[in-house]
Formats: C-alpha cells, sequence, structure tokens
C-alpha cells in the first residue's frame, strides 16, 4: 500500500506494523524514567549500612523504612492504575516522575528518622505509579509480535542505573557521616525526563478510543507509525469503562478469575525473594561478618545481573506464550537461592551467584509485568495491573519486618531457603495453571 495515498488501512492499532523510529523515540522515554527510577528505588539499600553506622540505627530501623516504603508502593500501585484509566497515561505518568524525583530530594534533607521514613514512602508511592503506568503503556503501544521483547528491553537499558548506583555508592557514602545525602539528591535528575516526556510523550491510543476520542488515536497512530490508520472496527469491540469496584468484582468472578489467582501467587512469590535480596544483600553480607566496603563492593557488581536479566530475557519473553520463560526462570532463581545459602564467606562466589540470580529476579519480574497487561481488557487493565503490582508489594512490605527475625532464628541460610520455596511456588503455579498470551492481540486475549 501507498503510504501516502491518503487510504486508511484497517488495523488493530500497532499489531502487525514494524516498530518505528517514533516508536523507539517514546521508549527511550520510558528509559530515561527508568532510570531515575532505579536510581531512587535501589539507593537505600546501598545507604542503609552506613545509616546504621551514623545514625546508630538498628536492622529493625531499616526493616521497617523498607516496609512504610513498600506501603508507599502498595499505594501507588492502586492508585496509579486507577487514575490513569480516567485521566490517561501520559499524564499520571509524567506527575509521578515529578512526585518521586522531589520525595527523593526531600530523603536527602531529612534531619531524623521520621522524616526519612515519610519521604522515603513517598518515594515508593510515585515510583510505583509511574511503573504500573508504563508496564500498561508499553503493552498498549506495541505490536502484539514484540510485546515482551521492548518491555524487558526498556527495562535492560533503563536498569544499567542499578549497578552505576552501586559505582558511586561505593565511592561516595564512605566519604563521611553525611555523605549518603548526595545519593538521593542525586534522585532529583528524574525531573529531566518529566521536561522531555512533556514535551514528546504520546497518549495511548487505546486508551483514547476507550473515552471515544477516535480522530485524537488515529492521529496517534500516524504520527508513530506513518500510516492512515482507520480504528473504527477497533472502536466496536470497546465495552464502557468500569469503576474501580466493578474492575475488582470482575477480576474475581467469570473468565478472568483463573487469571487473577495465577497472577497473585506469582507477584507475591516473585517480588518478595525479588526486593528481599535487592533491598537487604548488603546489610546482610556486613551482618555475615565482611566490612561495609566489602558489603559495597560485592554489591555493586551483583546488582549487574538485573540489565543483564532483561536484555538476555528480552529474546525468550515472546517464546511460550509467555507463561513458560516466567516459570522456567523461577525456578531457576529458586535453585540458585539454595547454592547461594550455602556459598559461605567465598566473595567471589558470592558475587558470580548472586549476579545469576539478580538476573533471575529482574528477567522473571518484568515478563510477569506484561503477562499481566496482556490478561485484562483495556477498561480494566491499569486498575488490575495497578492491584496485582500493589498486592505483591504489600506483601514485601509484610515480609520486610520479618526479614530480622527470620534472619537471627535461621541465619543466612534459612532466610535464602524460604526465598527458594516461594519462588518454586510461584514457578510450578505458571507453568501448570497458567494461560498463554504472548504473541497474540491484547484484545483476542482479553
Amino acid at each position: 500500500m501507498d503510504v501516502n495515498s491518503g487510504v486508511k488501512i484497517k488495523n488493530n492499532y500497532f499489531d502487525g506494523l514494524p516498530v518505528s523510529r517514533s516508536h523507539v523515540g517514546l521508549f527511550m522515554l520510558i528509559v530515561l524514567a527508568y532510570f531515575f527510577e532505579q536510581l531512587d528505588n535501589n539507593n537505600f539499600s546501598f545507604v542503609a549500612p552506613a545509616l546504621i553506622s551514623s545514625w546508630g540505627i538498628k536492622m529493625e530501623d531499616i526493616a521497617h523504612i523498607n516496609s512504610l516504603y513498600f506501603v508507599g508502593m502498595t499505594l501507588g500501585g492502586l492508585l496509579g492504575g486507577v487514575i490513569s484509566d480516567f485521566i490517561g497515561r501520559r499524564k499520571t505518568f509524567l506527575g509521578s516522575i515529578v512526585l518521586f524525583s522531589v520525595a527523593s530530594i526531600a530523603n536527602g534533607f531529612a534531619q531524623d528518622l521520621t522524616t526519612f521514613a515519610i519521604s522515603r514512602a513517598i518515594t515508593g508511592f510515585g515510583i510505583f505509579c509511574m511503573m504500573v503506568v508504563s508496564i500498561a503503556y508499553i503493552s498498549e503501544m506495541t505490536p502484539a509480535e514484540s510485546r515482551g521483547k521492548w518491555q524487558n528491553m526498556t527495562a535492560g537499558i533503563g536498569f544499567l542505573a542499578m549497578p552505576l548506583i552501586g559505582v558511586i555508592a561505593r565511592i561516595v557514602v564512605p566519604i563521611s557521616q553525611d555523605s549518603w545525602r548526595w545519593i538521593f539528591w542525586m534522585g532529583g535528575l528524574g525531573l529531566v525526563g518529566f521536561i522531555f516526556g512533556l514535551k514528546y510523550l504520546k497518549e495511548s491510543p487505546r486508551w483514547l478510543v476507550a473515552k471515544g476520542r477516535i480522530a485524537e488515536a488515529e492521529q496517534v497512530m500516524f504520527e508513530i507509525t506513518g500510516r492512515q490508520v482507520d480504528l473504527s472496527e477497533a472502536a466496536k469491540k470497546v465495552q464502557p469503562s468500569e469503576n474501580v469496584k466493578e474492575v475488582l468484582v470482575g477480576m474475581f468472578s467469570g473468565a478472568y478469575l483463573k487469571r487473577t489467582a495465577v497472577m497473585l501467587v506469582s507477584f507475591i512469590c516473585i517480588n518478595v525473594p525479588g526486593f528481599i535480596f535487592m533491598a537487604w544483600t548488603p546489610t546482610l553480607l556486613q551482618q555475615k561478618g565482611f566490612t561495609l566496603e566489602q558489603s559495597l563492593f560485592a554489591s555493586s557488581l551483583i546488582i549487574l545481573g538485573a540489565p543483564l536479566g532483561c536484555f538476555l530475557s528480552s529474546f525468550v519473553s515472546d517464546k511460550g506464550g509467555r507463561k513458560i520463560p516466567i516459570g522456567v526462570i523461577a525456578l531457576g532463581w529458586a535453585v540458585l537461592a539454595v547454592v547461594f545459602a550455602n556459598l559461605g564467606n567465598n566473595i567471589s562466589l558470592i558475587i558470580a551467584v548472586g549476579m545469576c540470580m539478580n538476573a533471575c529476579n529482574l528477567a522473571g519480574g518484568f515478563t510477569l509485568f506484561s503477562y499481566v497487561a496482556e490478561s485484562y481488557p483495556t477498561r480494566m487493565r491499569n486498575t488490575a495491573t495497578g492491584f496485582h503490582n500493589a498486592m505483591g508489594r504489600l506483601a514485601v512490605a509484610g515480609s520486610q519486618l520479618a526479614v530480622p527475625v527470620l534472619f537471627a532464628k535461621a541465619g543466612f541460610t534459612g532466610l535464602f531457603g524460604a526465598i527458594a520455596i516461594m519462588l518454586t511456588v510461584a514457578g510450578l503455579t505458571v507453568l501448570i495453571f497458567g494461560e498463554r498470551t504472548g504473541g497474540k492481540s491484547l484484545e483476542e486475549v482479553a
């Protein structure tokens, strides 16, 4: 077909169309947001040992800060999904960037534990509000054939911030008692992503069609693909938007009940191990007998596995109907957790196995993000995505309080043995009961 003929092609949004340069530009905006989000998301694990030393706080205080952070994330997931279903993906995405960037700056100025914990909770709210919206946004803006690839690829590039924050923290934190504040002030650079997004980020055509704004949706399609696309047929398939209560009731009834049950088990049993590992590794290594410098050095290398896992999984995420990669990665991660638990004080092996664990953590987590966004229709997508992610983070919030207790009673080996059990449950649940969604149109899956 002649692109310039002016004749509209009937299409189910982006399915079957090539990923354009404009597409890649949108993905790079997500990458920029992810980059600064990860600076804020991972900085506390590197700062925590310094706070223990400079403020004289205990592991239990670190647990309460982590718990409040994940409570904030829980609320951000719940409300972010709901808000974006009503005011749009674009506005919610940009607003959340401003929130977590400003809150991170406030963390750097905190003078007491209470102020620090509250600012950290607000950071968590903004971060996860943005994350939930971006998950659904990427799913709605990519062809069915490569949704998982682009979900994981954008994360892989953006999550290069994770090893970077490790390197920076290793240099900056030991300088003085208060040098950890600079790590949080760096989080304010997320406002750069807001400025670029304000100018270049497009609204989701699927959301526009759901709101009856078909002409605007077709204009966005043209700006991104260079094709005149007729979305009239897609508009006929749109069901009326539902309020939050209707979405939640719908998730636990009819065709969606089984999907919801599988997602809840998966999110809880993958999120809890992942965030225990990421948030506690520097502190746990220090408690294990390593010095502050050694624990920061090991953690800064272990975190290199995160972007690597996202990159590698982008090549397999769209295979096996999405569920097979998730299940296999979770079971492989469980085996690695058992190995990690029994390495003793061999720092080289701890780093090597830890990197592999972190690779599985992010590879499985972001493939799961694609999986949940695909499993519900547009009218429910962001609210449902937010709900599942929020429940995962709520479980993490509770688990943070249990980490010092379990570590005191069962030690390093017992803690990571519990992690292995949860991951095994997640992997088997998805493989046995999960549905295939990868490679299918979102409307077909729904």
